[in-house]
């Protein structure tokens, strides 16, 4: 939680500010999210319904003395991927100048054009002519990923963004699996493979483009960009605009992890089946199902497990899932008994087998809960005029970071490593790469133990939170009931929250370490401490300055009674630093329930946590969060009248 974690403005577009829809597949009822939806979905089944059809076709069918089967999937894959090293520069500033709508709709033109080429190269067994419209298909790709990320948080809400992610990324890996089981199957039909495919590709083309069509128009957010045509110098301006959010950047890299990972385990897909499993190409059909289908689900229940909030503490849960279940899938691979190739019903008679695929299907899983919230979160906290030029900059690393993976596992395998035993290499560098990333960026790991404490805890129920600002500088201010009220406040906040709390607080065990984790504000009264007095309320201001959320506890400490106590004058002090910087920061009242009582809570003789299963796990408490209040109304006595109705309510 550094001054680099605040929240820009509102993107421009016609963003709704609240929406009642029951969860994210309503989206697909709904024409601003819909036909983009489809048009994404088209998009991807098409891209690898034509790689895997001419992998086949040049790997299987044709003799080509130049591209020899062994070098056929690495040439097609490299191709397709160069454009993203070379252009994505380029296709950020044209997403930010242009008319999102305006962008696709070129972008399936260009489709149908690529393929009525490919359409042609299939027809005539012309190899060369596949290898450039694979090439010109990776250019399609990389033109239209900023598209597809910048237009989602124009259009979504905040509370729909972790859905619409979790939709898109879920559909992408079902239009992958659907492209390439299409693309197998057609290009294998005797005699009228190669034209069926050609047909194929120009039908998903041509569905694609009237789809989009029907996407309602979302204007530039940077429509005066000059544009630099040169993708060295672009790229490097785009890494360094990335940077500036170190938060932001820092998860650019998270994503990038994630593609790495992801490479590694699809391209030893194959020869998973065949060495480790003895199964055949059915086998390894079959573990891209199963990986695909953990994909998708993982992606869906981020909505669910968010509570329809952009929750960043789902990424650490998803990065110990993946190491978690890729060590196991070591384990559960290495003892299998030598066998004949087995066909799919022979592989699934055995019992060994579904330890195997399960560990595959939660690995994947847990990527999904580990990638969409990332996702979520770029979007939000990127300046919207120059959000496609980072989303591209991302593209870019992740293009390095599946060469890099491919590389690591080429030498890996080269220095004698089993299969099993680069499974079991990735978990532990997932492990250390997730720590890493988690202390350079402890927001994650506080997000995490918010969650974990509002969900396995507590059962914790927030109301109201639509008065949370999605953007700009506001002060909470809540009744303080316990030791963990802070935990929980952040659990309820999509955003940063800074506190100030006593700098007793600190000395706490685990929790003193945490609240500096989160860069609380100590306070100590100024008959005490005068030093630490004065700085906490100048860094109060500074927080407000910056356009993030400050949370104070206004009774100044933790009521020893249950009842809510006066509201000291702190809270007018922080107000009127604000308005002499011209900030005019809302006050939201919150309100904490139930928490009383607790093992956190100083309902004991002795102080708090004294009994530890006083109340026992997974009790119920709440959070009710009221209407802003303006600055200039506010007053301790009005405050605390609005949290009192609040533990009312």
């Amino acid at each position: 939680m550094t001054t680099d974690t605040r929240t820009p403005p509102a993107a421009a577009g016609p963003v709704p500010a609240h929406h009642e829809d029951p969860n994210q597949f309503a989206l697909l009822r709904q024409r601003r999210f819909a036909p983009f939806f489809w048009t994404q979905f088209s998009g991807a089944a098409n891209d690898n319904l034509f790689k895997f059809a001419f992998t086949v076709m040049v790997t299987y069918q044709l003799s080509v003395s130049w591209l020899p089967p062994a070098m056929a999937g690495l040439v097609i894959g490299a191709l397709f991927i160069l454009p993203f090293l070379l252009f994505s520069a380029t296709s950020g500033q044209l997403t930010d100048k242009y008319d999102k709508t305006k962008m696709i709709r070129f972008v399936k033109n260009m489709e149908i054009a690529i393929m009525l080429v490919a359409a042609f190269g299939f027809m005539t067994d012309n190899v060369p002519i596949l290898l450039l419209c694979t090439f010109l298909m990776g250019v399609h790709s990389t033109l239209f990923g900023p598209v597809k990320f910048a237009y989602m948080p124009q259009v979504l809400s905040e509370r729909e963004l972790t859905g619409g992610n979790g939709m898109v990324e879920m559909g992408t890996f079902v239009a992958i699996l659907l492209g390439n089981v299409a693309g197998g199957l057609l290009v294998a039909i005797p005699g009228i493979g190669h034209t069926t495919v050609a047909v194929a590709c120009v039908v998903a083309a041509l569905a694609g483009r009237a789809v989009a069509q029907f996407i309602p128009s979302v204007p530039a957010t940077d429509p005066g960009l000059t544009i630099n045509w040169n993708p060295f110098t672009e790229t490097w301006r785009n890494l360094k605009l990335a940077h500036e959010n170190i938060v932001v950047f820092r998860s650019l890299l998270g994503i990038s992890w994630m593609w790495f990972f992801g490479a590694v385990f699809l391209s030893q897909f194959p020869s998973l089946a065949k060495e480790v499993l003895h199964g055949n190409e059915q086998v390894a059909s079959l573990l891209l199902v199963v990986f695909s289908i953990g994909i998708g689900i993982g992606s869906l229940l981020c909505e669910v497990l968010s509570r329809r909030h952009v929750e960043i503490g789902l990424v650490p849960l998803g990065a110990i899932g993946m190491s978690v279940f890729s060590i196991d899938l070591y384990f559960a691979s290495r003892s299998l008994p030598p066998s004949d190739i087995m066909g799919l019903a022979a592989f699934m008679a055995q019992g060994a087998h579904w330890r195997v695929m399960l560990d595959l299907l939660l690995l994947s899983l847990f990527a999904g809960l580990y990638s969409v919230p990332m996702y979520a979160l770029i979007q939000m906290r990127s300046q919207p005029t120059h959000r496609a030029r980072i989303i591209a900059a991302n593209n870019i690393l992740n293009a390095l970071f599946m060469i890099a993976s491919s590389l690591i596992a080429g030498a890996l395998l080269g220095a004698g490593f089993t299969v099993p035993q680069i499974f079991l290499f990735t978990g532990i560098a997932n492990a250390v790469v997730a720590f890493y990333i988690f202390m350079l960026v402890p927001e994650y790991l506080l997000r995490f133990i918010a969650w974990v404490s509002s969900r396995f805890v507590y059962r914790f129920k927030v109301q109201g939170d639509e008065h949370l600002p999605s953007s700009g500088a506001a002060i909470l201010a809540c009744n303080h009931v316990s030791f963990v009220d802070a935990v929980l406040l952040m659990a309820a906040s999509p955003r940063p929250i800074y506190f100030v709390m006593d700098h007793r607080i600190f000395r706490v065990p685990v929790l003193g370490w945490l609240f500096r984790l989160a860069k609380a504000i100590p306070i100590a009264p100024y008959k005490e401490d005068p030093q630490t007095y004065e700085a906490a309320f100048e860094r109060a201001t500074q927080v407000l300055r910056e356009g993030d959320l400050l949370a104070i506890f206004p009774e100044g400490g933790i009521t020893k009674d249950g009842q809510l106590q006066e509201f000291k004058g702190g809270i007018m002090k922080i107000i009127e630093r604000a308005r002499a910087e011209g900030i005019e920061a809302p006050v939201i009242p919150m309100a904490l329930t139930n928490l009383w009582g607790s093992y956190f809570s100083r309902i004991e003789q002795g102080g708090a946590m004294v009994r530890p299963f006083r109340r026992g796990f997974y009790s119920r408490v709440g959070l009710n969060v009221g209407e802003a209040v303006a600055p200039a109304a506010v007053q301790p006595a009005l405050l605390r009248e609005r949290v009192e109705k609040l533990l009312a309510a």
